[in-house]
């Protein structure tokens, strides 16, 4: 059965650098995948895709029809690709891969939060589909920005519906000991509850104990999964 990964996450969790990074990982161990780029708006990737949506939907020609900015032709863009979604997975059926990883739209509302996205997953994923949500480290080395992040990621999971995993990217750029405190929250739920408390007094402590209670409630916590792009780390 083909794997289709749908790698999503904020702004600058590094979701093409992973994209790039497994699919490297993927060949040197003799496994047959393929990219997918679905950001119409994305430019200098890392990697080329094998199948690209620019190449249907154009990003300028959008804004010159619609006489609209950039994150207005962004959101065109994200309801026009449910158009070509047969184009699409013939030309990714065509590779005969055995895993599919698509590199998601760079503004995770654009991809998560449009009627249009769970289309195009329910369509080209079906019952493959597996969700990689990326933590941005940066955010995620403080005990309210990893909350915000398990809020996020959940949130994400409950608009698609599908089997998901967390991710951390970009462990590289972030210190040995603050890698264990986020690995011990990630596996801990009370040191993150107790991380929460040692924050200082104020609204955001606050609301963060309690978006954790809401978490706790539903079961929303998933093990971390630390990756490094640059060292191939984590991919297997």
């Amino acid at each position: 059965m083909i794997a289709n990964l749908f790698v999503v996450g904020p702004a600058g969790s590094g979701k093409s650098t992973f994209t790039a990074a497994f699919r490297e990982w993927m060949i040197k161990n003799e496994y047959e995948a393929i990219t997918v780029n679905l950001d119409p708006g994305a430019e200098n990737l890392p990697y080329i895709p094998d199948v690209d949506i620019r190449d249907i939907v154009d990003l300028p020609s959008i804004m010159e029809e619609y006489q609209l900015g950039p994150n207005g032709a962004q959101i065109v863009a994200a309801d026009l690709m449910a158009n070509f979604v047969e184009e699409l997975k013939s030309e990714i059926d065509s590779y005969e891969a055995d895993y599919v990883i698509y590199d998601a739209a760079g503004q995770i509302e654009l991809f998560a939060f449009r009627t249009a996205s769970k289309f195009i997953v329910d369509y080209l994923g079906g019952n493959s589909a597996i969700l990689a949500f990326l933590f941005d480290p940066a955010l995620s080395k403080s005990p309210s920005g990893y909350v915000s992040l398990l809020m996020l990621s959940s949130s994400v999971y409950f608009r698609f519906y599908k089997p998901y995993i967390n991710i951390l990217s970009k462990i590289d750029i972030i210190s040995d000991e603050e890698l264990q405190n986020i690995a011990n929250w990630s596996s801990d739920w009370d040191s993150l509850y107790l991380s929460l408390l040692k924050e200082n007094p104020g609204m955001i402590k606050e609301l963060s104990i309690e978006l954790f209670k809401a978490l706790e409630n539903v079961d929303a916590f998933r093990t971390l999964i630390p990756t490094s792009a640059r060292m191939l780390y984590g991919y297997e």
